[in-house]
């Protein structure tokens, strides 16, 4: 059997199988292994338009202009804070200014010494009661921890029970109301909302 008439043969006897990346036809046999490519779906790449240096390097400018520009408003506005519509005085208030103001009262200088005199006696005062609530509370709570201390080597049970909290130490309770009571003849909003908020840029 010469050559040709293998081929012929052999190409009847094709089967189609999948390979990894390639359709594959096979005759069975190795030298007679037929791969094909997968397609590419692929187009001419466009050509690129060519573009006049002028008109380029103008919209490089303008593109810059604008950026520029943003910049100087933003320089502009950046000492300028946002105005708190709460913290502004009323027209009315400034206008009445001069009818809202208070002289303060002429003192002589005897009255400031006996002023000056009777806050330095005040503040002694204050500083001693201070000291004496202090004192106070430390002999409280010394004598407390003495007699808890004899008491505990007294009994035990009975130590326990003197430190324990007492709950009628304070009898105070309050209770409100669980929910808003409604109120009567209330004429709830149909949900219309305007926004009124300002924008500051």
């Amino acid at each position: 059997m010469t050559l040709s008439q293998c081929v012929i043969s052999s190409f009847k006897r094709l089967t189609l199988s999948n390979c990894n990346s390639h359709r594959c036809i096979s005759s069975g046999t190795a030298p007679l292994l037929f791969r094909v490519t997968d397609i590419a779906w692929a187009e001419p790449l466009k050509k690129k338009k060519k573009m006049d240096p002028m008109v380029l390097r103008q919209r490089e400018e303008r593109r810059k202009k604008k950026i520029e520009k943003a910049i100087r408003k933003l320089e502009k506005n950046a000492s300028q804070f946002k105005p708190l519509d709460e913290m502004e005085v009323p027209l009315k208030l400034l206008r009445e200014r001069e009818l809202r103001t208070r002289t303060n009262p002429s003192v002589t200088e005897e009255e400031e010494i006996l002023q000056l005199r009777l806050l330095k006696q005040w503040s002694i005062y204050k500083k001693q009661q201070c000291i004496a609530e202090t004192y106070m509370m430390d002999c409280m709570q010394t004598s407390t921890n003495r007699a808890l201390e004899e008491l505990r080597k007294e009994s035990e049970e009975l130590w326990l029970e003197a430190i324990q909290l007492d709950p009628m130490l304070i009898p105070y309770r309050a209770k409100g109301p669980d929910d808003t009571p409604p109120i009567k003849d209330y004429d709830a909003p149909d949900g219309e909302y305007k926004d009124e908020t300002k924008k500051w840029e």
